[in-house]
C-alpha cells in the first residue's frame, strides 16, 4: 500500500511541533517557521540531510528500526507516537499486512465475555473496537451510553462525539473528548488501513463534520490507557470517572474499558442511581413481556378449544 502522503503529513506536522530550544539547536536569525529545518532534524538524528528529505517525501520503506528510533528520538515523539512511526514504516515494507487479524462478519461476544462484563457492578464496563464502536456492555454501560447507543452515534463514540449535538452536554470538555477520539482513530488507521469500515467512518465524519476534519490533519494520535473524564449525564448529573482499558488477549484488535468513581464519591452515588434506575427499568419490561406471553398464551388456548 502506498502511504507515503501519511508518512509526509505525520512527520512534517511533528517536525513544526518542536520549537529549536526545544531541540537543543541555538537560533539567532530569526526563522520564518516556529518548528525544525529538515536539516536540524537530520542532524539530531544524525542521518544526511539528503535521506531524511527523502523519508519525509514518504519513502520509508527501506529504513532501518535504528534510523526510526533516531527520528522518534529527535522529534520528541511520545510511546504513542513512536509507535505508529513504526506502524507507518511496516506499512510501506509489508502492503498493509494487519498487525491484528480480525475475523470476518459480525463479532459476537462469548458468554464468558458478557459475564465478566456484568461481574463489575459498580461502574459502566464495555468492549469497543479501534474503530469506537462499542460491542459489548455491562448493564451500567447501557444506560451510561444509551444517547450514543440510540442516536446519530449509532453505537459509535466517535460519530456520537461529531454528529450527535448531545454529545457536548455529556462531554463537559468536549474539545478534549473530540481530539481523543479523533487520535484514536488516527491510531487505528495506523495499524489497519486496509479496514474498509474505518475509511467509511472517517469519509463520513471527514464529510459532516468541519471540527473532525480538522483535526484529522493535525495527525495526532494516542494511546487510550487509563486517566479520569467529566461527563454529565442527562438522568443523574455531573460525573467524575477514572477509566481503565485493557487489550483483551483473546479477541485482538478489541479493548475492555472500565469506569468507576471514588467510594463514597457523589459520583459513586449518582452511578448506583443510574444502575438502580437501569434495573427498575428491565425489570418493568420483563413484566411487560411476560404478561404478553402469557395473554398469547391464553388467547392461543381459547383458539384451540374453540
Amino acid at each position: 500500500m502506498d502511504n507515503r502522503a501519511q508518512v509526509r503529513e505525520f512527520l512534517m506536522s511533528r517536525r513544526a511541533k518542536i520549537t529549536p530550544d526545544e531541540g537543543g539547536i541555538p537560533t539567532l536569525e530569526n526563522r520564518r517557521v516556529e518548528g525544525l529545518r529538515r536539516s536540524e532534524v537530520a542532524a539530531l538524528a544524525d542521518i544526511s540531510v539528503e535521506y531524511y528529505s527523502k523519508i519525509e517525501r514518504g519513502n520509508i520503506a527501506g529504513v532501518s528500526n535504528n534510523v526510526l528510533d533516531a527520528l522518534a528520538h529527535a522529534l520528541q515523539l511520545d510511546n504513542a507516537e513512536r509507535e505508529h512511526l513504526f506502524d507507518l514504516a511496516r506499512i510501506a515494507r509489508d502492503g498493509a499486512e494487519p498487525v491484528r487479524r480480525r475475523q470476518s462478519g459480525k463479532w459476537i461476544p462469548r458468554p464468558g465475555l458478557l459475564r465478566a462484563l456484568e461481574a463489575v457492578t459498580n461502574g459502566p464496563a464495555f468492549v469497543r473496537n479501534g474503530r469506537m464502536d462499542i460491542l459489548a456492555t455491562n448493564t451500567l454501560a447501557t444506560a451510561f451510553y444509551d444517547h450514543v447507543l440510540n442516536g446519530p452515534g449509532h453505537g459509535n463514540l466517535a460519530r456520537f462525539c461529531f454528529l450527535d449535538e448531545r454529545a457536548r452536554e455529556f462531554y463537559p470538555e468536549w474539545e478534549a473528548a473530540a481530539d481523543v477520539a479523533v487520535a484514536i482513530l488516527r491510531t487505528e488507521a495506523g495499524r489497519d488501513p486496509r479496514d474498509k469500515q474505518l475509511h467509511d467512518l472517517i469519509g463520513e465524519l471527514s464529510t459532516c463534520s468541519d471540527e473532525f476534519r480538522t483535526r484529522w490533519a493535525a495527525h495526532n494520535v494516542r494511546r487510550h490507557g487509563s486517566g479520569t473524564k467529566n461527563f454529565h449525564h442527562h438522568d443523574v448529573g455531573d460525573l467524575v470517572l477514572t477509566y481503565e482499558g485493557m487489550e483483551l488477549t483473546a479477541e485482538p484488535g478489541l479493548s475492555l474499558l472500565i469506569y468507576t468513581a471514588e467510594a463514597g464519591s457523589e459520583s459513586q452515588e449518582r452511578l448506583d442511581l443510574l444502575a438502580s434506575w437501569e434495573a427498575a427499568r428491565l425489570q418493568l419490561s420483563k413484566d411487560a413481556h411476560e404478561v404478553a406471553a402469557a395473554r398469547d398464551t391464553v388467547a392461543a388456548d381459547r383458539e384451540n378449544r374453540a
